[in-house]
């Protein structure tokens, strides 16, 4: 039987620690379940910070890295030598990107009456987003996905740990503008309509206002030609004798006896 060479079974030491190295938590990052403004935006999504995952498992020289990915090609995912080997700037060419790098001290144990809302914005830098000098940046994602994320903790020797990928997680769509509806004749018929039938309702009411207020003018009108007239009750006398008389004996001469 043929010996291996002392640095064949060195290598193999190697490789097999390296494989030991390489632990695959049960964890399953998730978005919050906080009830929250933005929790899923058209770029942006929120995740639980892990807290209380990597206490036991990570070195003071660890980095904590996410990795983000489209969901297809999670499969395809193999860590790189180095985190920056995978930029935000090429993730339609790689399908991958780490950002969020932090230590664990970042991610302690909350006290077990803390209320705190402990979240991770996956998104949220846009001064980055072309900036080839940040590989890293947390750039606003491009469009809807679905994407999958994992934690992944990595330091000089590559990865040491990683947790499981999460559920697909799909963005707001957001509407194209040639799907958008710009004619308001056939977005607002239903509101022309309605103002159409309430015009005629107008109309019809103006005239029956206008008809009541002639037929009320004309009887005050007629009410007014009545009391002008003569009142039957009412006795007139006429007072012309007394001045004929004066004047007929103005006209007679006094006859003297």
């Amino acid at each position: 039987m043929a010996r291996l060479p002392f640095s064949a079974i060195l290598l193999m030491l190697v490789g097999i620690d390296l494989i030991s190295a390489q632990e695959t938590l049960a964890y399953i990052p998730r978005l919050t379940p906080h009830n929250m403004e933005g929790k899923i935006t058209t770029s942006t999504f929120v995740l639980d910070q892990p807290r209380c995952v990597f206490n036991n498992v990570v070195k003071e020289d660890d980095d904590i890295w996410l990795v983000v990915a489209y969901s297809s090609e999670v499969d395809k995912f193999k860590p790189p030598r180095l985190p920056l080997e995978l930029p935000f700037q090429e993730l339609k060419k790689n399908s991958f990107y780490m950002t969020l790098s932090t230590v664990e001290g970042n991610y302690p144990c909350p006290e077990e009456d803390s209320n705190n809302l402990n979240v991770l914005r996956v998104g949220s830098e846009t001064s980055c987003t072309w900036d080839l000098s940040r590989p890293d940046c947390n750039g606003p994602l491009p469009d809807p996905g679905p994407y999958r994320v994992k934690f992944v903790v990595m330091n000089n020797q590559g990865n040491t740990t990683e947790t499981k990928w999460s559920e697909p997680i799909t963005l707001i769509q957001g509407k194209s503008p040639d799907s958008i509806d710009t004619s308001p004749v056939r977005r607002r018929t239903g509101v022309t309509i309605i103002a159409s039938i309430l015009s005629i309702l107008f109309a019809i009411l103006l005239a029956a206002f206008i008809a009541t207020l002639c037929y009320k003018y004309s009887d005050i009108c007629s009410g007014a030609d009545m009391v002008s007239g003569r009142d039957p009750t009412i006795t007139h006398y006429t007072t012309h004798h007394r001045y004929d008389q004066p004047a007929a004996s103005r006209s007679e001469p006094h006859v003297f006896g």
